[in-house]
């Protein structure tokens, strides 16, 4: 990021970006009849008013006008990303999402590239709601900071997405979690053991593992599959044997007359290799 800009986004930055609503008209009052005679600098400085006084969406507006009047300047490149921060900042999602877009587009090799796809991202992970709820904005979000932290590992803005990346990524595993527990609850067991085994085998690196195994452990001995069981408990005694999980798990085989030990030949037993040799979490 060139110095310059850099400066002001640090500036904005201390204003919060936060993170959906449509884009209405904006009343420009008494600047419109003037903006076209304005420079871009000087409607630049307006667009930096407006989100000082927390007008974000006629911060945005500001901005987008540079790019009306002076196309492919150096101006208009800043004014897109500005429009992109601003419509962000307003939480208006969709647009904010179409600037950072052209940005891209118009600008790939530019310095804010970066910036401009971590804002991509990070106005869908300002959607996700709780774990009730369609997770369809959660993948999204995991798409685009992939995408950012792999295509620039040295960028400021890599860090922050990897992070939030992480934290989208448990964010799923909860919800299979709660799809899981509902059906354990309601004695669909087979459904269950299928959302417990997706976070063991897909999210393992996440919080929630631990319980999915204990989670299996109960499923499985209320169907009778003892190996599987048994195969279960051995692999959360070895990956977290301090836990509660795992003790919880224990007293639960123990009052069967069994124990945490791999039994049998099933997906279990090719996670617990993977285990030994170090290979799972």
């Amino acid at each position: 990021m060139k110095s310059g800009m850099l400066a002001i986004m640090s500036f904005l930055v201390a204003f919060g970006i936060s993170g959906m609503s449509g884009c209405s008209p904006i009343d420009f009052g008494h600047d419109k009849a003037d903006i076209e005679s304005l420079s871009p600098a000087q409607i630049f400085q307006k667009g930096e008013v407006e989100l000082e006084r927390n007008n974000n969406e006629k911060g945005a507006l500001f901005f987008g006008e540079i790019e009306r009047l002076y196309p492919y300047s150096e101006w208009a490149k800043r004014g897109l990303i500005m429009q992109a921060f601003a419509f962000h900042r307003d939480k208006k999602y969709d647009e904010s999402r179409a600037a950072s877009t052209r940005f891209v587009d118009f600008y790939p090799a530019d310095d804010d590239v970066a910036y401009a796809k971590y804002l991509f991202g990070l106005s869908y992970y300002d959607q996700i709601d709780d774990v009730g709820r369609d997770q369809g904005v959660t993948r999204k979000a995991l798409q685009a900071f992939r995408e950012l932290f792999e295509q620039y590992p040295e960028s400021e803005y890599s860090k922050s997405a990897k992070l939030k990346f992480d934290l989208a990524f448990d964010h799923l595993a909860s919800k299979e979690m709660e799809v899981g527990r509902y059906y354990l609850k309601d004695a669909h067991y087979s459904s269950a053991i299928n959302r417990f085994r997706l976070v063991v085998e897909d999210f393992k690196a996440t919080s929630h593992t631990a319980e999915a195994l204990h989670r299996l452990v109960e499923a499985y001995l209320s169907l009778g599959l003892f190996d599987e069981a048994q195969t279960a408990g051995a692999i959360l005694g070895q990956s977290y044997e301090a836990s509660d999980w795992y003790k919880n798990s224990y007293n639960l085989l123990e009052t069967r007359g069994l124990s945490p030990t791999v039994k049998g030949k099933s997906w279990l037993s090719r996670v617990h290799r993977q285990v030994i040799k170090g290979q799972w979490l």
